[in-house]
């Protein structure tokens, strides 16, 4: 797909993955949509690489129904979209005070799991709609999950278990959509440099990388965002989860 003046929306793209992916879209000539919750932040990215900020709850489906709305009204129905949003609470399943909290675990579902389903199934709805492009696509579907869906460690039940249904679903809503010419693919990052991690003091972020065969190091944001170009730009890639982790495997710990 030709992603020069196509529109393109973005969940989370008011920091780390989301704001690289909205900044390449931006650079290829895409007339990109950041929703996120944290709209003064999107807005800011917004100005700096004219796109529409949009405040938007992915979770919540009115809330994600008058996001995509907006974001239709100003650039059109997607043709791209690309969810990026997700929280990491950490939480062993029992703790020094008893079984986790369910709610750490509902919330943790909600937002990663639902909401990229919710934003999904929107996305998905107004490309049906749209005149198919040389070759008979009508978008492209790209969803974030992570490796601790294949590897979750002590403390990540409920992050990997959201992860985990992300990229379970790739191939049977790639099936689906393919006779409507969408394509779904998904992303599963290692350990990147986003603010998840920047939280964490220097030396355990060093400490980190130096885990990664190779390169060794965190992860750029803006690697993601060009395998996120790559994947508008190849259409054999469809159905897929695509580890972009430089040959990490997490230990349990």
């Amino acid at each position: 797909m030709e992603v020069k003046g196509v529109a393109a929306i973005v969940t989370g793209a008011a920091s780390g993955l989301g704001a690289a992916t909205a900044r390449a879209l931006a650079a290829a000539g895409a007339k990109v949509s950041l929703l996120d919750m944290n709209v003064a932040a999107a807005a800011e990215l917004a100005g700096e690489i004219g796109g529409l900020a949009v405040q938007c709850d992915v979770a919540n489906a009115a809330s994600a129904e008058a996001a995509i709305r907006d974001a239709c009204g100003v650039h059109g129905p997607a043709r791209i979209s690309v969810s990026c949003a997700g929280i990491a609470p950490p939480a062993k399943i029992v703790g020094r005070d008893g079984p986790q909290d369910l709610e750490i675990f509902a919330k943790t579902i909600n937002v990663n799991l639902i909401g990229t389903f919710n934003i999904m199934r929107l996305a998905a709805a107004e490309m049906k709609a749209l005149e198919p492009l040389d070759g008979g696509e009508r978008g492209l579907i790209v969803n974030t999950a992570s490796i601790a869906a294949f590897e979750g460690q002590i403390g990540q039940a409920a992050y990997a278990a959201s992860k985990g249904g992300i990229a379970a679903m790739t191939l049977p809503a790639a099936r689906e959509f393919s006779r409507s010419g969408i394509r779904v693919m998904t992303i599963a990052p290692g350990i990147f440099g986003t603010p998840m991690l920047f939280d964490l003091p220097e030396d355990v972020q060093d400490s980190l990388g130096r885990q990664v065969p190779f390169p060794p190091r965190l992860g750029d944001p803006a690697e993601y965002a060009k395998l996120v170009l790559h994947m508008a730009d190849n259409m054999m890639l469809n159905g897929e989860v695509i580890r972009l982790d430089g040959a990490i495997r997490l230990p349990p710990i």
